[in-house]
């Protein structure tokens, strides 16, 4: 009987060493290790018998994916998880590029450069943070701007060279 608890603990050497191998950099060697354990386990199992053997192949078919699946459903819940896994930014609202009909009606609005443009920067449009395309090329920060053309969520603005009414 000590065959079969031997290939199962392969088996489960085989899951932990392919869960090792996404945090340790080995250029596959532990990948190896795995694959090694695997046939280990599996010879064990044809040793004992052919039957024995088909069923520690099907055993190994459905342990393996589940302890990896498993493992990985734990993994960012632990402490160690936490630390090493990154949290999703927070969206503010307003942080999001406004929907195509929102932009429409920003035609001939007027704003200031926040950021130069490059002829691609940043324009605050009453307290609105927009990015936006310059159309003759480079306009310095905190220049007056209008929005001359708005195709899906691209502003193109031109600079304000004296007030316009």
């Amino acid at each position: 009987m000590w065959w079969l608890v031997f290939a199962v603990f392969l088996y489960f050497a085989c899951a932990a060493l392919i869960i090792a191998e996404v945090f340790v950099p080995s250029g596959g060697i532990i990948s190896l290790f795995a694959l090694g354990c695997l046939i280990g386990g599996a010879a064990i199992f044809f040793g004992h018998s052919t039957t024995a053997g088909w069923i520690g192949v099907g055993t190994a078919v459905v342990m393996i994916p589940s302890a990896l699946i498993i493992a990985y459903k734990i993994f960012p819940k632990t402490r160690f998880g936490k630390s090493v896994i990154l949290t999703p930014p927070e969206r503010q609202k307003g942080d999001a590029i406004p929907d195509t009909d929102e932009l429409g009606e920003m035609l001939d609005a007027v704003g200031v450069v926040l950021t130069p443009l490059r002829p691609v920067g940043m324009c605050d449009f009453s307290g609105q943070r927009l990015e936006c395309v310059a159309e003759g090329g480079y306009v310095d920060k905190d220049k007056k701007v209008k929005v001359i053309n708005v195709e899906s969520t691209q502003l193109t603005v031109r600079k304000i060279e004296v007030e316009e009414s």
